[in-house]
């Protein structure tokens, strides 16, 4: 979808050249380019994200090399794109009026039947993408956008501009990301992935940019009377509001008719927050502080709070005897929340507030059951630098890609799987989260690229750590499913077996021939061509006839012409498929001697059963009861249905929902189960169905149990078995926070 050369006027008017920009487009033209390229810095962070996620949950191993490709290719080509779609945007501030977009979108007048060509499968996906999310955009923003249009061509009163030819609107934006992913070097599946990360991740970021574009226009004087967007309270003292500063994105919560702008799940800001936390009946972490004598600006509480995480780091480096601490927040700052002899703080209403709410969050994820004691214990002491970085940016609450935010999620996702070793045994992420959390209580101030730095740092360690556990589970899948199959192929031979020997008399020196060597090369069958081939008809032909050469039955006169003719074919077709499976040439050569006897054997048997009887007074026994005529037989039984465990036959039978929650159970859940005495936490790494088996690792990738459907719902059902929730810590506990606070006020 490459820009196309050709110039489209719609109107015949002159163009608006860059050089005579009104002074107000130029100013918007250089703010939306640095608010887009912090949107854009956002949608890459979260992005890696998402991506890194669906392929740890990949259902199949092409879908997960789909997602790692995506995920590569966007960590290579992050600049590139971005400064791709930063000057697209540009272009179309600076050919106003010629640049358009999507050219020939005009109507089906302006095509010649000679221009009209087939596209390409790939190309026709692509754009069926990018369409949907201008459509989208254009849907959700209409009011928003529409204001900019407007405001726009009053700046441009010679110059009369088509929808889709304004700077900003959704066609510049998504052509310019339809552009920017034609080098991907992916095929159209993971493109497609990309596209529909774009779709999902920038709507609610594009409204905030959308609302501030408009507020700019309005400082600037252009249309100040039409529907204004509402500003932040404290805008007219906040001179970055004019920039489409990252905090103006993060605080801009409304747009016209309503809709909110946030990018947490929850969808409020901070300032909905303290709104929440001052209801009646709102739960406070920390009190106001009445009749103390001090009161805390945010600078000296940031000081204050720099002595107590020096306190902390001295305290993690003493030793001590016995389960670690989780200590929480309100206990950290016991030293400013209670008196010190005359001394007592007091804070500011926001601060408080800041406070207040990183407590909470804190309480919510150290009571979460699924992190063990000692990983509690060692995030709990991030507590304070958590609240120094909330202190001096709000957009931690509502910002998804905020590093701090994603270190806590990261850092809780690793424990999640996480059991404690033996004190002889190595743990690799024991040590690099102590390393982690140690180095932000040593060196973090004020700066937060601390927290991009310790996030790629530890990111990087869970990717070369996830790649070694991924290799190791994929041996075991392997395996598994090898595994599978050949049980597969062994129940088929046992089936076929069993029903061709079925009451048939067979030598002893036969049935070895059929239980190795011939049993051996049926399984080979099974596995290389499957039991519809040809080559498996023709094996089960030969069994039968084989079988029916020691045992011709039923006997009649033509019975031993037929063996006549029939020995010589067997023998050749048994010496050549034994011979084709490599199977020892002298076993072979022995076999083929004990099944000709066998045939003499026979033969013997039928003169014997023809011959006339002698005359004797008693009537002569059966041949098979003359010991001293009929050669040794064995009779192989039909084998027999495995036995039911009694303990499934007294279980009554299980409820549907639980069979329906094992169907749904996705590779890739965490699970906790008892093995023994012990409850683990493992992961399902594949389901094999060719058995129905759901097969399980540990941390490590070593498999620690198996289940089938049944005996998997059962554990389900008697609490055996719990999935854990590996979803993002931070987000469920501002969820959490969310609904506590409306439920206390009566929502």
């Amino acid at each position: 979808m490459a820009q196309d050369n050709k110039v489209v006027n719609f109107t015949g008017k002159n163009t608006v050249d860059r050089f005579s920009l009104p002074v107000a487009l130029v100013r918007l033209r250089d703010a939306s380019g640095q608010a887009l390229r912090d949107v854009l810095a956002e949608f890459f962070d979260r992005a890696d994200d998402s991506l890194f996620s669906m392929a740890d949950k990949a259902a199949t191993n092409s879908d997960q090399i789909a997602y790692f490709d995506a995920m590569r290719e966007l960590r290579l080509r992050r600049k590139n794109m971005t400064v791709a779609i930063l000057q697209r945007v540009s272009r179309a501030f600076n050919e106003l009026g010629s640049f358009d977009p999507i050219p020939g979108a005009s109507g089906l007048d302006s095509f010649s039947q000679e221009s009209l060509t087939l596209m390409a499968h790939s190309e026709l996906e692509q754009k069926v993408a990018i369409d949907s999310l201008i459509n989208k955009l254009r849907a959700h923003y209409a009011e928003t956008i529409h204001l900019l249009e407007v405001r726009v061509s009053h700046l441009v009163p010679g110059c009369e501009l088509h929808p889709r030819q304004m700077p900003l609107s959704p066609e510049v934006i998504c052509s310019a990301l339809a552009e920017s992913c034609v080098d991907l070097d992916v095929d159209i599946r993971a493109k497609l992935i990309v596209l529909k990360l774009f779709d999902k991740l920038l709507i609610s970021n594009l409204q905030a940019f959308y609302v501030n574009a408009n507020r700019l226009l309005v400082d600037e004087g252009v249309l100040p009377d039409m529907s204004r967007p509402p500003l932040p309270e404290n805008d007219s003292r906040n001179p970055q509001a004019r920039q489409f500063g990252p905090a103006v994105l993060a605080n801009a919560t409304a747009a016209p008719g309503g809709d909110r702008i946030a990018d947490d799940p929850a969808g409020v800001s901070f300032s909905e927050l303290s709104a929440l936390l001052h209801e009646e009946g709102a739960p406070a972490a920390v009190p106001a502080g009445q009749g103390a004598v001090a009161q805390l600006d945010t600078a000296s509480l940031l000081s204050q709070l720099g002595r107590i995480q020096n306190d902390i780091l001295a305290m993690s480096k003493t030793p001590v005897s016995g389960p670690p601490a989780v200590v929480p927040l309100n206990e950290q700052l016991r030293p400013l929340l209670e008196a010190q002899g005359e001394q007592r703080y007091s804070f500011q209403q926001v601060d408080r507030d800041v406070i207040n709410l990183v407590s909470m969050l804190f309480d919510f994820i150290l009571e979460d059951e699924q992190l063990s004691p000692l990983m509690k214990a060692a995030i709990s002491r991030l507590q304070v630098p958590m609240l120094r970085v909330a202190l001096t940016d709000q957009s931690f609450f509502n910002r998804g890609g905020h590093p701090a935010r994603k270190l806590l999620n990261d850092l809780a996702m690793a424990g999640i799987g996480w059991s404690e070793k033996g004190a002889s045994q190595r743990d690799p992420l024991k040590v690099k989260i102590e390393s982690v959390i140690e180095r932000l209580l040593e060196d973090y101030t004020d700066d937060p690229a601390l927290f991009s730095d310790v996030l790629d740092e530890f990111s990087h360690f869970m990717d070369l750590d996830r790649r070694r556990r991924q290799l190791v589970e994929q041996r075991l899948r392997d395996a598994e499913e090898g595994r599978a199959l050949q049980e597969q192929a062994r129940a088929a031979v046992d089936r076929l077996l069993a029903e061709i020997i079925d009451q048939r008399r067979i030598p002893d020196a036969v049935s070895n021939l059929l239980d190795e060597p011939w049993r051996k090369y049926l399984q080979w069958v099974v596995l290389r061509k499957g039991q519809g081939s040809d080559l498996w008809k023709q094996a089960t032909e030969l069994t039968r006839r084989l079988v029916w050469t020691v045992d011709p039955q039923p006997v009649d006169k033509q019975t031993r012409s037929r063996l006549l003719q029939m020995i010589p074919a067997v023998v050749d077709e048994l010496r050549d498929a034994l011979s084709s499976i490599s199977w020892d040439p002298f076993a072979i050569d022995k076999s083929i001697r004990d099944l000709e006897l066998a045939h003499v054997d026979v033969f013997q048997l039928l003169a014997g059963q023809v011959a006339p009887p002698k005359p004797v007074e008693a009537p002569e026994p059966p041949a098979e009861e003359r010991p001293d005529t009929a050669p040794v037989m064995t009779v192989v039984p039909t084998e027999a249905p495995p036995a039911t465990p009694a303990t499934a036959a007294s279980q009554p039978p299980l409820a549907e929902e639980w069979l329906r929650k094992a169907d749904a159970l996705p590779v890739g859940s965490w699970v906790e189960m008892m093995v023994g005495e012990t409850r683990i936490r493992c992961k399902l790494v594949a389901f094999i169905k060719a058995t129905g088996k759901y097969i399980f690792v540990n941390r490590n990738g070593a498999k620690v149990a198996e289940y089938h459907r049944d005996s998997l719902a059962q554990a389900l059902a008697m609490n055996e078995v719990s999935v854990l929730d590996d979803g993002l810590i931070f987000d469920r506990a501002l969820e959490s926070i969310i609904d506590n606070l409306r439920s206390s006020r009566g929502d």
